[in-house]
């Protein structure tokens, strides 16, 4: 993947934040995580990019692995 493609990363909250973050050890721990979400100007690519490349596990976008499953299963029952 081009380097191009992951430039919104320079613009994301969580830029210079410890990543431990957004891998919390319990769901219920992401708390802290989608609130700095909540306030990213590139929180839609951040969450299309954890969408497309199936991340498993960690805060992306302000949905964690369990939320995202979710989308995905939603996403294909609509298509």
């Amino acid at each position: 993947m081009a380097d191009h493609d992951f430039e919104w990363r320079m613009a994301g909250a969580c830029r210079g934040l410890d990543p431990d973050i957004f891998y919390p050890e319990e769901h219920d721990d992401a708390e802290i995580a989608k609130e700095i979400c909540d306030s990213c100007v590139v929180q839609v690519a951040c969450l299309e990019h954890a969408l497309a490349r199936r991340e498993k596990v960690g805060v992306w976008g302000g949905a964690t692995e369990r939320e995202r499953r979710r989308m995905i299963r939603q996403r294909r029952r609509s298509a």
